[in-house]
């Protein structure tokens, strides 16, 4: 797997807190959403947050319990042995292990744990000397920048590939929750057109809908995708903009009719399908004898009908160039065959069999003027008219 293609179609599943500090809570989050990953065939990381509270937390705030945040981390914090064990967890279960370090010791915790890649908070995108030290550890990283200005983000993906480091860009509305309408999923238009060759993701807090922003964000081009997740079964309240595994498994199940109704790549013209093409080669119109036309004639557009049906052999109005020589003479209002005309595609093979193959199988019924031709009995003028792709002019080829 390539460098960029490690964020390819892969899904973060953020646990953050919400193991609220207890290590079987944890785990039974991960057994619960990985259910689903396998259900779905997912290719999902399940992603822990890192902070070293003695270092985060300033020492005159820690016994606050009024500042929300800093309740949440202090009581909730697990010890490295337990979150060694969360990570074996989630390997066990299939998923990649991934980390949101938040402080410099939390990112020397995602190098001892060996972890693939390594996240940015969105409040983190400016943090100069923490995407330093992320910087050094050589790990492809995909960063959120929810509220962050141009300028912000110009600065932090230059950082990044000044350094050779493959980095994921996440368009994220960083209120938890948000409602639909504040998605901004054009932001992924604006930030695919600015960063070229960086793997666009949307990391999604709304909390009244799992189909919709994923089917229209895969859409438009997103292709990493990030979700808090939490369990109810054990009677915990969960927060709005965490999923449980149902809402996770709608989730999953609107990338997979996403990626189907999208279908093939957007750097290529799609293949047609074979039933496409023979529905609308019942519409190319035929090229019949408007009069009888002698051995030996240039055709122009005077000469002939474009019509339906086409018939099998026949050449089209895809084809028709005027200035093709007919090497037979034909009937008015019987088709124009592949066989009857010299001209600068008859001798095409492919072409040829295509248009042997394609059209009705049936003949016209009146019929045709027998006028035999020799092409060594003609003029070297007339044996040689070809039109040619010049301008949309007949060019005599002596």
């Amino acid at each position: 797997m390539g460098s960029h293609d490690i964020f390819e179609d892969l899904f973060v599943l953020e646990m953050t807190n919400n193991h609220l500090g207890r290590l079987d809570r944890a785990i039974e989050i991960v057994e619960q959403h990985a259910a689903m990953v396998r259900k779905h065939g997912i290719r999902a990381a399940i992603k822990v947050q890192f902070r070293d509270v003695e270092s985060f937390i300033h020492d005159d705030f820690k016994s606050r319990s009024d500042i929300r945040y800093v309740r949440r981390i202090t009581e909730t914090w697990m010890d490295k042995s337990d979150y060694a064990k969360l990570i074996d967890a989630i390997c066990d279960a299939g998923c990649i292990p991934m980390a949101t370090p938040f402080d410099e010791p939390s990112v020397d915790w995602c190098v001892d744990f060996d972890l693939p890649i390594i996240k940015v908070a969105s409040a983190d995108a400016t943090d100069w000397q923490l995407l330093r030290k992320i910087a050094s550890t050589n790990k492809p990283v995909i960063a959120s920048v929810g509220a962050a200005t141009e300028a912000e983000i110009d600065a932090m993906v230059e950082f990044f590939a000044d350094r050779e480091i493959p980095l994921a860009i996440n368009h994220c509305v960083a209120a938890y929750p948000h409602a639909a309408e504040e998605c901004e999923l054009n932001q992924i238009d604006y930030l695919l057109g600015r960063y070229p060759g960086h793997t666009i993701g949307f990391s999604s807090h709304e909390h009244d809908d799992w189909v919709h922003s994923m089917t229209m964000s895969y859409a438009k081009g997103a292709r990493t995708f990030e979700r808090h997740i939490d369990i109810e079964t054990d009677g915990q309240a969960i927060a709005d903009y965490s999923c449980t595994p149902a809402e996770i498994d709608l989730w999953f199940g609107a990338f997979h009719a996403a990626k189907k109704y999208c279908g093939s790549s957007p750097k290529h013209r799609a293949e047609p399908l074979h039933r496409e093409t023979e529905f609308l080669g019942t519409y190319v119109r035929g090229v019949y004898a408007k009069r009888d036309l002698p051995a030996g004639h240039v055709l122009t557009e005077d000469d002939v009908q474009l019509a339906i049906p086409i018939l099998k052999g026949q050449v089209s109005c895809r084809e028709f160039m005027q200035g093709e020589v007919l090497l037979e003479g034909c009937a008015q209002g019987q088709p124009i065959n592949i066989n009857m005309i010299d001209s600068a595609y008859s001798g095409d093979s492919q072409l040829r069999a295509t248009i042997t193959e394609r059209g009705r199988d049936e003949q016209v019924e009146s019929a045709p003027v027998v006028m035999h031709w020799r092409a060594s009995r003609m003029p070297a003028a007339a044996r040689s008219v070809n039109r040619l792709a010049d301008g949309g002019k007949v060019k005599l080829c002596g």
